[in-house]
Formats: C-alpha cells, sequence, structure tokens
C-alpha cells in the first residue's frame, strides 16, 4: 500500500476496502485529492493527511470499492422509458394493463402511447395481444417494446396505421406473432417490430437528453459510475443518441464515463464502414468516446430468434425446423469483423445462441489471422448457451465474457419460456461463467438495463448464488439454484463489475481497482458482503458514489 504527503480533500475510514488488486478486502483507509486516490494505508496515516477542510466519511464497517461499471447496458432508452409509460416494475397482464390505462389517461394529448418494461412471462406464451389493449386505449395507437428490446406489444390501431394486417408477410429479420386466420395477434418480434415503430414520432432531442440524466443519476444511486452504451444509434422509434451523449459531454452534464457502441446497420454490408469511422471521429468529447461497434448477431431464446447450432424444441419436446436466426450472415460477418479490427474498433457482439458464440468467434479469429494481435479488446454479450467446445476459445482469441448475470436463475422465463424449449443438455449450457473463468477468460459484467435491472449487487448475487434475489421475484416465489457449478466467487463476480469492465472500456489505467494515481470513483456500501451469507449479497445497498472525488450520490435514509 502505498500513501502520500499531500493533504487530503476526501478520506474514508472506518471499514474495509476492496481494492481490486487481491481477492480480500484490505483492512484499510483512502484518503483522495484532486480527483485522484492519494494513499490506500492504515488510518493513522490517512488521518494524518486530513486538514480542516478535509471531508471525514466514516464506512461505519461498510465497505469501499470501486465504481461499478457497466459493459451492456442502454441508458438513454432506459431513462426515457422511465419517464414515459413504464411498466418495468410490473409483474402480472393486469399490472402492465393499469400502467397504460394510467398512463393514458394522464396524457390525453399524446398522439402514440409509447414506452415498455413488460416481461414475457407475465403472459400466456410470452406473448400479449391487441384484444388487451384495446381494451384499455381503443381510440390511440400504442406501441410498447418488451423489456429485453426484442420485441413489441401493440394494439389495434397501431396496426391499422401501420397498414399491417393478415397478408403482411414476416420481414427475413423477425416475425409478426399471429392468430388462426393470419391476422396480426398484437406482438411483434424482432424485425417486425420496424412494420409499426417507422410510424411512431421519434422521442425528441429534449426528451432523449432527460432520459440520459435520468438515467444517470439511477445508476449512480446504483453505484455504477461508468458504462458501455450498447447501442449508439436510432432503434425501434428512438432516435440517433450521439448527439445527445455529445451534448451532455460538452454540456459538463455526463459525470460518468461513457464508451458509446456504434450501432451496426444488419441491412447493410461494409459500405458503412467510413460512416462509422466518421462518426468515431465526431464522437469524442468530455467522458465521452464512440470507439466500439456493436453487431447483434442473433436474437433471443424466449422468442425462437437466438441462433442455435440444433433446433428448438416444440412444445412436445420435438425437433422443429427453426434454428434461429443469424442477423449477419456468416461470411459477411467474417469480413466486417475483419475490416473493423483493421480500423481500430473494439468489436462488441450480441451473441445468445450457440450458433451465433461461434460465428462471432470464428469472426474474431478470422480477424486475428488476417490482421495480427491487437489491443482493440472485443467482446462478446449474453453467451447465454455456449457449446463447451467453445469455451477455450474465449481465452485463446483474448476475447472478453461480457456476462449479464442477473439472467443466469430459475425464474418464469428461465423456466416457462427457454428450458423447455432447448431440452435438458443444452440447457445445462447456459450461463457457463465458471467454465469461462477457469479456462482462463476474462469476464467483465453488465445489466443490459432496460432488459433488467442495473443494480450491480444484484447482478453480483446472481453470480455467487445462481439464485435470484428475492427482489427480482413474484412476492414468495422460490427457486433452486440454477446449475452452482457455474457460479463465480464473490471476489470475481465484483472484480468483473469493476476492473474487468474498466478494462474493456480502455479505463483500466485510470479507474477500476483502488490504488494511489488512479481516479477516485469509488462506492460506499452499507455493508461488507464478504463477512456476511452469500444469500445476502442482494441487500447490500449504495450509501455514497463519488466520481474523482466528488459526490454524485449520497443515500438518505
Amino acid at each position: 500500500m502505498a500513501h502520500s504527503t499531500r493533504r487530503a480533500d476526501t478520506v474514508f475510514v472506518g471499514g474495509r476496502v476492496f481494492t481490486g488488486t487481491g481477492l480480500l478486502p484490505v483492512d484499510a483507509a483512502v484518503a483522495v485529492a484532486g480527483g485522484r486516490i492519494v494513499a490506500v494505508a492504515d488510518a493513522g496515516t490517512v488521518r494524518a493527511l486530513a486538514g480542516a477542510g478535509t471531508e471525514v466519511v466514516d464506512l461505519e464497517g461498510g465497505l469501499l470499492v470501486p465504481g461499478f461499471q457497466d459493459s451492456h447496458v442502454h441508458p438513454v432508452m432506459g431513462g426515457t422509458q422511465m419517464l414515459g409509460c413504464d411498466q418495468s416494475e410490473e409483474f402480472t397482464a393486469q399490472g402492465c394493463l393499469a400502467v397504460v390505462a394510467r398512463y393514458a389517461k394522464e396524457h390525453p394529448d399524446a398522439a402514440w402511447i409509447r414506452g415498455g418494461g413488460w416481461s414475457m412471462d407475465s403472459f400466456p406464451g410470452g406473448t400479449p395481444t391487441r384484444g388487451m389493449l384495446d381494451a384499455v386505449v381503443p381510440d390511440r395507437p400504442v406501441l410498447l417494446t418488451n423489456r429485453d428490446g426484442h420485441g413489441a406489444w401493440v394494439n389495434s390501431r397501431a396496426l391499422e396505421l401501420a397498414g399491417v394486417d393478415g397478408a403482411t408477410p414476416d420481414p427475413a429479420d423477425g416475425r409478426i406473432e399471429r392468430e388462426a386466420d393470419g391476422t396480426p395477434a398484437g406482438t411483434l418480434h424482432e424485425g417486425a417490430v420496424e412494420l409499426v415503430a417507422r410510424h411512431v414520432p421519434v422521442a425528441t432531442e429534449e426528451e432523449t437528453y432527460a432520459g440520459l440524466l435520468a438515467a444517470q443519476d439511477y445508476l449512480f444511486s446504483l453505484g455504477v459510475t461508468g458504462w458501455q452504451d450498447a447501442m449508439i444509434g436510432s432503434f425501434h422509434g428512438h432516435p440517433d443518441n450521439l448527439p445527445v451523449y455529445l451534448r451532455a459531454a460538452r454540456e459538463g452534464t455526463l459525470l460518468a464515463r461513457v464508451v458509446g457502441a456504434l450501432w451496426w446497420d444488419r441491412e447493410r454490408g461494409l459500405e458503412q464502414i467510413p460512416e462509422l469511422v466518421e462518426r468515431r471521429r465526431i464522437g469524442q468529447a468530455g467522458r465521452f468516446r464512440a470507439t466500439s461497434v456493436k453487431i447483434m448477431q442473433d436474437g433471443v431464446a424466449e422468442n425462437f430468434t437466438a441462433g442455435m447450432l440444433e433446433p428448438y424444441l416444440d412444445g412436445c419436446g420435438c425437433p422443429t425446423g427453426n434454428s434461429g436466426l443469424s442477423f449477419v450472415e456468416p461470411g459477411l460477418l467474417r469480413e466486417a469483423v475483419c475490416a473493423l479490427d483493421r480500423s481500430g474498433f473494439q468489436v462488441h457482439f450480441h451473441a445468445l445462441g450457440d450458433r451465433a458464440v461461434r460465428e462471432a468467434l470464428d469472426a474474431l479469429g478470422a480477424a486475428r489471422a488476417a490482421n495480427g494481435a491487437n489491443d482493440h479488446r472485443h467482446h462478446m454479450a449474453h453467451l447465454q448457451v455456449v457449446h463447451p467446445d467453445d469455451i477455450a476459445r474465449f481465452a485463446e482469441l483474448g476475447v472478453a465474457a461480457n456476462i449479464q448475470a442477473l439472467w443466469a436463475a430459475h425464474e418464469p422465463q428461465m423456466d416457462e419460456l427457454t428450458i423447455p424449449f432447448l431440452g435438458a443438455e443444452r440447457a445445462a449450457q447456459q450461463y457457463p461463467f465458471g467454465d469461462l473463468s477457469r479456462a482462463g477468460a476474462r469476464l467483465v459484467a453488465g445489466s443490459d438495463w432496460s432488459v433488467s435491472s442495473p443494480n450491480p449487487m444484484w447482478g453480483i448475487h446472481v453470480a455467487v448464488n445462481r439464485a435470484a434475489p428475492a427482489q427480482e421475484l413474484p412476492e414468495g416465489a422460490t427457486y433452486p439454484r440454477f446449475h452452482p457449478e457455474q457460479a463465480l466467487s464473490l471476489a470475481e463476480a465484483l472484480a468483473a463489475y469493476t476492473a474487468g469492465t474498466a478494462w474493456v472500456n480502455h479505463l483500466d489505467d485510470v479507474t477500476g481497482t483502488v490504488e494511489e494515481g488512479k481516479y477516485a470513483d469509488l462506492v460506499v456500501l452499507d455493508r461488507d458482503p464478504f463477512t456476511r451469507p452469500a444469500e445476502e449479497i442482494a441487500d447490500v445497498r449504495v450509501r455514497r458514489t463519488y466520481v474523482e472525488g466528488q459526490p454524485v450520490f449520497t443515500a438518505h435514509d
């Protein structure tokens, strides 16, 4: 532990520190000056750096940790949803409908009812109907994005205005859920959402700017001081968010450290790379850098669009003719990744099914063979099903495993809408965090908010326990642990959410651990989870959050 003689602006005493440089917290105090950590030492040494104007923060037996960093999140979308018709806190169809009815009543002049956050497991078969919405909003069009962003719920008026009817074919990258006679039922999957979304008035810049700032405040309250936005571009009625980030960065309201992943348009090919290079050039301001490119290679398992090596099963357990989607043809994917890698981009994949994971690994292997090793720090998010033969390839290719740990648990969506259609053998290959870690893969962690909660302590809880926090389940529900052999240690999970994401964002030289010289991006937890049962990790709360030594959140109990 090093220390300085510089007078401190803030000192943290009275607890332990998870520095991230070892497996366990240490008995130490921390001093901060000029926005940086100037000492990690014994309490006496640190207190000696305090002066008349020094703030002394008593940890009260809690734990000081590096600021959490989310490696895959959608804050502008999440914040805008928070300020709109938001169903993310509801667990039932009735609850979702009540939110929509209330919002429509409170916004009589809204031409469209826009929002989202509903979960598939709240509805029979995961597919809400237009009739449900017609009953509460019969006179205006409604479009509500699914919590996972891979589908939408619309009413009859929205379908009518968009000209979508029984004769409308499914797009190549999506599917219209239909009634027996072919009439659209009200749920649109993947690319089919655009059939209606293109008619929705997009949010204004002021709405999205307010959404970003609301999201930042929310993330600060959970101890998140930096992130990688996994979608810089326009999507499903949301306008391009690059100008919003640049505005916030230039106006000094963006306090978090953010890397933006520019959206790869799967309707186009290599001709878009010069545009991405230009967006990277202009996309640098303050604490924001658009230096990554996001490629969505497949969909999600719940609507049978995740790309699988073997077909999905039907309700009787028999193979179907559907193995999911590959949004980018594998040959083009290899060419694109080679070109992006050669152009200096980090590539950030959405790869959820085992075929999509393999296609992405093959493309990254081709890029390494063509361009040689480099420090772009490519990463693959979600990794729901990974074939055992591909586990070791992450470390071999230097590809980070970007995990959304909160999903690795038994809950209704997993047990009712996923496992029966994967089958037992393939279902057992889900979220193999332990195997990836043992094989030497670098783990980074994120939430995919607004798909799921951005609370890092909840994600860490599931990574360690392989069971959902009670706060994430219907009241009174209990479930067994989900493949506990894939659990991570508390230190591994914390490191993925701190040093891991700092590494993937090329910020590991200045953040991610509590060390002298690094930025004082710090979080005070109200208790030390290392001293308590693992089953209580989700109960840990954030008391304070700091960015460069400045408080950006303080809990008021």
